[in-house]
């Protein structure tokens, strides 16, 4: 036994009366709760509840997350979780820790997760589903809450399962939140260009006007924020491309249909900066959705020039096969006269 552990063996022993005559001397509350902790520590390890100095096996429930963690927690679901969920199950635990950091004076909850939400919703859902025994695998840090970005960022960095949105979005909150609104100096903290950064941090400001004409922002990479970002200038772009958002957002409620990221943002750039007229017979590109009398989408319009017409037939819209066939007569009728 090395001289510290002796020392803490003597130190323990010292603290515990063998004798059933003599009343204990009443320590003070201090020195009780050190001994009770210590007391408890010895516990956990003899029972295999901690499994290195800092690693800890622990109850999920009694772990919140971070609240400057970068992954929107209530995005997570059992398709999102999927493979770690397999993988867990097949090894039997966990294998990878959580980095957490210990709470104080929080009766609800002992740790906070700083790295591991997916780890977190797993094990949590994996207990609730027919494996009660599984425990959430800790690696309890000590750090402040700009190392814990750092940290966080690191590990999720390469990792394909966060999207590029929720990173921008952490991104443009530690930009305030640790550095300052100083663009640079948070580059340099996580060693990455300047450039790269400026990228993600254009996706996050991308505003909800615009962004709403897509089903499903969080497919919105970074690549995509370069062509978005050209539409917010000068003013008149920018209402152009709002109105178009608003329409799209409109039509896919409706019809229950949406569109691709390069579809929605190809419509958007189309009304955005709409053909000028000239003398060729070049149509407005602007999509125009067709009802039948009842209000019901039919088709869409997508755009005509002189090698043709392009329709979307809008069938889940709620329109008859009927009203159908004579919105298209209508566009044929329009497009292809008869001779």
């Amino acid at each position: 036994m090395s001289r510290k552990n002796s020392g803490f063996a003597a130190d323990l022993a010292a603290g515990i009366d063998l004798t059933e005559d003599t009343a204990a001397p009443r320590r003070s509350s201090i020195a009780s709760n050190v001994l009770t902790g210590r007391s408890n520590r010895l516990a956990d390890l003899a029972s295999g509840a901690i499994v290195s100095r800092t690693h800890e096996l622990v109850d999920p429930a009694k772990c919140r997350m971070w609240a400057g963690h970068n992954r929107d927690y209530a995005l997570l679901n059992e398709e999102r979780c999927a493979d770690l969920i397999e993988s867990i199950k097949a090894q039997g635990r966990q294998e990878i820790p959580a980095i957490v950091r210990r709470l104080s004076g929080d009766d609800g909850f002992e740790f906070e997760v700083i790295c591991g939400a997916r780890r977190h919703w797993s094990i949590s859902w994996l207990r609730s589903h027919n494996y009660p025994d599984f425990k959430f695998l800790v690696d309890v840090r000590e750090m402040g809450d700009e190392e814990a970005f750092r940290l966080a960022d690191i590990e999720n960095r390469a990792r394909d399962d966060l999207t590029d949105l929720e990173r921008a979005k952490d991104y443009l909150r530690a930009l305030t939140a640790y550095y300052d609104g100083r663009q640079k100096t948070m580059a340099e903290r996580l060693k990455v260009s300047e450039s790269w950064l400026t990228r993600y941090l254009d996706l996050a400001r991308l505003p909800d006007g615009l962004t709403r004409a897509f089903a499903n922002p969080q497919e919105l990479g970074i690549r995509n924020a370069i062509a978005l970002k050209a539409l917010l200038k000068p003013e008149d772009r920018r209402e152009r491309a709002f109105r178009e958002a608003e329409r799209l957002a409109a039509e896919r409620e409706q019809t229950g249909q949406s569109m691709s990221v390069i579809e929605v943002i190809k419509a958007l750039a189309l009304a955005a900066d709409p053909p000028k007229k000239s003398g060729s017979p070049k149509k407005s590109g602007k999509p125009e959705t067709v009802a039948s009398a009842s209000g019901k989408p039919v088709l869409r319009i997508d755009g005509a020039d002189r090698k043709g017409v392009r329709v979307t037939l809008l069938n889940k819209g709620g329109a008859t096969r009927q009203e159908a066939e004579e919105a298209i007569r209508a566009v044929l009728d329009q497009h292809w006269p008869a001779i």
